[in-house]
């Protein structure tokens, strides 16, 4: 049996023309919407989600292209730009009642939550994104032989047909060697959670490719267009991020403070998975973030 966030319902809500996703929601009080990263599913958020449910209603969905949430065919190269996916999450939330909300992404999903926060400003009251820089610096510190922790950028970033191909031939070994590579605490993914999300990804190869690709391509041009306009995260933002800009000779403040110059910026000493290494940590920032 896939494991459930304690207390919380499962729900499928359309939120575009032949698209439903599908989100566990629980608690009640004002609106946080928590997205999820690769290659996981909402599941990631399970004690987070159980805290703040406290006092806030919780939204976690399934991104489009991921776990029970629907997969569109990408025909035209737009389906999962992070426009669209940030799009479908303020559908999410209006149809489930709530025109404004906070919202917190984790890798893939904090790429939408940034996308969501520029796009629909007046819906994003609050902002945390775990452990991405934002679309445009990624690709910009992503050089040389250090580049090789980001092989799979470039390889989903390659036009449709190889890429699925060869992750397809090895598709736990492919989604497993992030599970393994990018947790300091391997014991923080049980064994029932990790199955859960290896099912989950086996099942979406072709919509998991095709949002990585979409950060290479379309996202590139709407990323350049609000740089050049000058748009900027204007509500309350925390980051957390492990030390990547040490590793890969940036500063990852810096970088986020030209996109959101209302800005917490945090180092963690937690694997890439922190908000199921280090929840308690997680659960401080957020609330510190939404009393902002």
């Amino acid at each position: 049996m896939t494991p459930e966030i304690t207390g919380f319902s499962r729900q499928r809500v359309t939120v575009a023309e032949g698209v439903q996703l599908t989100a566990a929601v629980g608690g009640s009080g004002s609106p946080v919407v928590l997205l999820h990263g690769f290659p996981q599913t909402h599941l990631m958020w399970r004690h987070v989600a159980a805290d703040l449910a406290a006092d806030h209603t919780v939204i976690c969905p399934d991104l489009r292209g991921y776990g029970d949430s629907d997969k569109p065919a990408d025909t035209d190269g737009q389906t999962y730009a992070k426009r669209t996916m940030a799009a479908d999450v303020v559908a999410l939330a209006r149809a489930l009642g709530h025109e404004r909300f906070a919202l917190a992404g984790h890798d893939r999903g904090a790429l939408v939550a940034i996308r969501a926060g520029l796009d629909h400003p007046a819906a994003v009251t609050h902002l945390a994104s775990l452990d991405v820089l934002p679309n445009l610096d990624t690709w910009d510190v992503m050089h040389g032989t250090s580049a090789a922790v980001g092989f799979h950028l470039f390889l989903m970033a390659q036009p449709p047909g190889l890429p699925e191909l060869m992750i397809s031939g090895a598709a736990d070994a492919f989604f497993g060697h992030f599970l393994d590579v990018w947790a300091v605490d391997p014991d923080a993914i049980p064994v029932d959670v990790r199955a859960a999300y290896l099912d989950a990804s086996r099942r979406a190869i072709p919509s998991i490719v095709a949002d990585y690709r979409a950060s290479a391509t379309v996202d590139i041009d709407h990323d350049e267009a609000d740089r050049q306009a000058g748009h900027q995260l204007r509500m309350p933002v925390t980051v957390l991020q492990q030390d990547w800009g040490a590793a890969l000779g940036f500063d990852a403040a810096a970088r986020w403070r030209a996109w959101a110059p209302d800005l917490d910026h945090r180092t963690v000493s937690c694997g890439h998975f922190m908000a199921e290494e280090a929840p308690t940590e997680v659960i401080k920032a957020l609330r510190d973030l939404l009393a902002r």
